[in-house]
């Protein structure tokens, strides 16, 4: 049987839109709060990762993120 899930902890938090479209479809689908699909991905963030394609995946929003801060240096 699950867990009642107690939502105790808060932080501020910033995301991008499509990050933000993407938790709350996600939450809608599994019929759940926002605060408690964040929760569920993270508390299981091993299952429901690719291990493999997480690495590749992290390497390229990095990227993604470096050349972004590169061309506003440039502006």
């Amino acid at each position: 049987m699950a867990r009642a899930q107690r939502l105790t902890r808060r932080f501020p938090a910033q995301m991008s839109e499509a990050g933000f479209r993407r938790l709350r479809r996600f939450a809608e689908e599994a019929g759940l709060e926002e605060g408690e699909a964040l929760s569920f991905l993270f508390e299981n963030f091993d299952s429901v990762t690719h291990r493999d394609n997480l690495p590749h995946r992290l390497d390229l929003h990095k990227a993604m993120l470096r050349k972004r801060t590169a061309d506003r240096g440039t502006e």
